[in-house]
């Protein structure tokens, strides 16, 4: 039996191939030039001929396909390619700069890097130095080499053939001491979780997707791809979200996945009300905590329950909301029950599991639990409890009706519009720069993006470097998401009696900041 994730995914298009699969949303103008129309025929045949590419490379087994590119169509059908042909995708945010590429691919060693045809300079140098010996472009506009290459291969590929647990993707997420990690997903772990999710949320067979998410991480690559693709679901694509051609596209769809910040952004639209969502089956938010006001008004305003769910890069997802009311209400503030075949508990700092609703670490096991660490055998182990338990560095509680409250993350963990930014990392750089004597970086409330970074630094004597030049220093070198909102330059920073940095102290001092 062949266990390739793109074998289940193939296996569920239509029976008419010729269908559309996915209408690409070029812009909010209603002329027919706005959109581009691909047929799950285009889709067979697309990733059939990258897959010979791939495969004509003579790569090794097990070889990683690193990707930075802008979303487009392509760039999905890169991903269903690189699982057709039995490699392990590698998908890298597109904000990241060179010292984070670089990182990345020196770790990761992949056979092939596919990047924007705007970065190739900095990339390939980047690439060829740590011995990739093919470097691609794929731009957002249908142009590059890799299409031009893949042109010529065949339309015609049977998939290779793959273990349950052979590797799919690996998805990096930076640790708390500022070196990422590589989560390692196999085709089980994502195919299971596919599955699990096609039933909890009763995905129909004439359901639409608006597909507005980013496709560098979970939400957007797995929830909301594989769930239109194992159903056979039309999908309305666009390249980056924007609320007006959303609230526009609205009537034509039955199911949409957002961050916190896309459905506040949506609220702000005159044009979303009752009637534009009368076709709406389904509204999911996740990767962020989803404020009480805003699910409050989203119901108000739509008539819809937003359903929030819960999981994380090395997981997929944990919890959700019910979708079916059978099932229970979809309550705000909390992420719901644990999906079927995931097992979840909370336990303190000793290993004893915690009575409801008492706060401690979540911890978890099921199918779709990934593999470990790239390369991190031990900081693996130490992640994983003595019976099979993923620690997942979140906190929280679950009440006497087994809803899963979120309350906090370990380790300081900030998300901000959906994406994880890890203090330490930011530090890091902040205390190379020369003036500074150290720094501590927090997360506080903000109602676009849930959370944002602020900087609280203590300088060297003598030194005058500004709240404004670190700003902008770490703007060269850091993703824009990873970029703190304010710098505040003190006299010293809060400690307690052992010397270190009180962060809760901060975090009260400034969480009025945004408010």
């Amino acid at each position: 039996m062949n266990n390739n994730l793109f074998t289940a995914l193939r296996a569920a298009f239509p029976k008419d191939l010729d269908a559309i699969a996915v209408e690409s949303v070029i812009s909010a103008d209603i002329s027919p030039s706005s959109s581009l129309s691909y047929s799950w025929r285009d889709l067979d045949r697309a990733t059939a001929m990258m897959a010979n590419l791939l495969k004509s490379l003579d790569l090794p087994k097990g070889a990683r396909v690193a990707v930075q590119v802008e979303k487009s169509v392509e760039a999905m059908m890169l991903y269903l390619a690189t699982l057709r042909a039995g490699y392990v995708f590698l998908p890298l945010n597109t904000a990241y700069q060179s010292a984070e590429i670089e990182y990345f691919v020196g770790n990761a060693e992949p056979s092939v890097v596919v990047c924007s045809p705007a970065n190739f300079g900095w990339v390939s140098k980047i690439a060829f130095k740590a011995g990739t010996q093919n470097v691609f472009t794929l731009g957002d506009d249908r142009t590059g080499s890799l299409l031009d290459r893949a042109a010529h291969c065949s339309d015609q590929h049977t998939p290779a053939v793959c273990q349950a647990d052979d590797l799919a993707a690996i998805l990096y997420t930076s640790g708390t001491t500022g070196r990422s990690k590589g989560a390692m997903l196999s085709h089980n772990n994502l195919l299971s979780n596919a599955q699990v999710l096609k039933d909890y949320w009763g995905w129909q067979p004439n359901d639409v997707l608006i597909h507005a998410l980013p496709i560098f991480h979970v939400h957007g690559l797995f929830v909301a791809l594989h769930g239109a693709l194992l159903n056979g679901s039309k999908m309305i694509w666009l390249s980056k979200f924007d609320s007006k051609i959303v609230v526009q596209k609205l009537p034509e769809a039955t199911v949409f996945m957002g961050v916190p910040t896309l459905y506040v952004r949506l609220l702000a639209e005159a044009g979303l009300t009752k009637d534009a969502v009368r076709n709406m089956r389904l509204f999911v938010a996740g990767s962020a905590p989803l404020l009480l006001e805003t699910f409050n008004l989203w119901q108000e305003r739509t008539g819809h329950i937003i359903l929030e769910r819960y999981g994380m890069s090395e997981t997929a997802m944990l919890t959700s909301n019910p979708y079916a009311a059978k099932d229970g209400e979809r309550r705000g503030g909390t992420v719901g029950f644990p999906l079927p075949g995931v097992n979840l508990r909370v336990q303190d700092d000793e290993g004893a599991t915690l009575p409801v609703s008492e706060i401690g670490g979540i911890q978890v096991q099921g199918p779709n639990i990934f593999k470990g660490y790239w390369r991190m055998p031990e900081k693996t182990a130490e992640e994983f409890t003595s019976d099979g338990y993923f620690k997942t560095g979140d906190v929280g509680k679950i009440d006497d009706r087994g809803y899963v409250t979120i309350v906090g993350r370990s380790k300081d963990l900030i998300i901000s519009g959906g994406y994880n930014v890890y203090p330490a990392e930011i530090e890091g750089y902040i205390n190379d720069m020369p003036g500074v004597s150290e720094s501590a970086v927090i997360g506080v409330p903000h109602p676009d993006f849930g959370e944002v970074g602020v900087i609280a630094l203590i300088l060297k004597p003598g030194a005058s470097l500004t709240a404004e030049a670190v700003l902008a220093d770490l703007k060269a070198k850091l993703a824009n998401f990873k970029i703190p909102k304010r710098c505040f330059v003190l006299q010293e920073l809060p400690r307690n009696t052992m010397g270190k940095v009180q962060k809760n102290l901060l975090r009260e001092q400034y969480k009025g900041l945004f408010a």
